[in-house]
């Protein structure tokens, strides 16, 4: 009863944080990650239960990509949101090579045949490669037309790459740009993230709680997060989610397989950091004072 109650107040929330995207539509604050997924037989089964559970919670964006587990990882997510497509909103990426106009019509079938479905809610470029950004977009907008995807974005691409995107024709119906974002890796608030904010175009946060690694554990033994933490009730790593939508103008997606970090993740959009501890987070891990180059994971 008590999980149910918790359950219920997290939806809610999430219900309440979302973000508006250009075409009117709009999205939770909180999705779900997916990388890594599918590429071990034995743990198919959680990771299937664990995505069904972010949906339950609110966290109804899942973002996937066709490259992850060769595919594999649209596998799971298939099978995850079986029975409620029209639940979720449901984003995929294409791999730079196969986003030419002969090819992206395949790789985009073959998405929708692993993921189980007609459509894809956002289809993004995974990154820019060597095909024109012009033959990239005229190939989504006729995947748009033919109904196979409802939207377009992009991913990995730094302010230049999105000032020539947006004078390219058709440029503009871009709806997001997908980049790592989180506390320690702060290098888009310098020009990209005041770009998008100017084109009322939100960043998707991926590895918002950053992967694993020396900088993700110094974000579990910093002081200052550990403090906060203590002060809210929850985990660090919950106060790091927290930070990265504080400002709901950010869609971060986390990963998570155990159903304890599912429910930490989606309990973090009930976190409300105060102005001063923003303050004291910002003195330990400071806004970038000059641009630097995109952090790319």
């Amino acid at each position: 009863m008590v999980e149910s109650r918790k359950i219920a107040e997290i939806r809610e929330t999430l219900n309440k944080r979302v973000i508006s995207l250009t075409d009117g539509s709009s999205v939770p604050v909180l999705g779900q990650g997916t990388w890594n997924m599918g590429e071990n037989s034995r743990a198919r089964e959680q990771e299937v239960k664990a995505l069904q559970l972010g949906i339950e919670l609110g966290m109804t964006l899942i973002d996937t990509a066709e490259m992850y587990g060769n595919g594999g990882t649209e596998q799971v997510v298939g099978e995850a949101i079986k029975g409620l497509r029209d639940r979720v909103f449901l984003v995929s990426k294409v791999y730079p090579h196969n986003a030419g106009k002969n090819k992206i019509a395949e790789a985009c079938e073959n998405s929708l045949k692993r993921l189980q479905t007609d459509h894809l809610d956002l289809y993004l470029l995974h990154w820019r490669g060597q095909i024109p950004l012009e033959e990239t977009i005229e190939g989504m907008e006729k995947l748009k037309i033919e109904g196979k995807i409802l939207r377009w974005g992009v991913s990995n691409f730094d302010t230049e790459d999105m000032d020539e995107l947006v004078a390219s024709a058709n440029g503009t119906n871009c709806i997001t740009n997908q980049v790592l974002y989180h506390l320690g890796s702060r290098g888009i608030e310098f020009d990209l993230l005041p770009w998008q904010k100017q084109h009322q175009m939100p960043i998707m946060a991926y590895s918002p709680i950053a992967q694993g690694g020396s900088l993700r554990r110094q974000l579990l033994r910093d002081s200052t997060i550990l403090d906060i933490a203590r002060s809210h009730n929850v985990q660090p790593l919950q106060i790091v989610l927290a930070w990265c939508i504080r400002s709901n103008q950010v869609i971060a997606i986390p990963k998570a397989v155990q159903p304890e970090h599912v429910m930490q993740n989606a309990a973090a959009a009930c976190i409300e950091l105060t102005t001063e501890e923003l303050a004291r987070l910002d003195e330990v891990f400071p806004a970038p004072a000059r641009k630097v180059p995109l952090d790319i994971i």
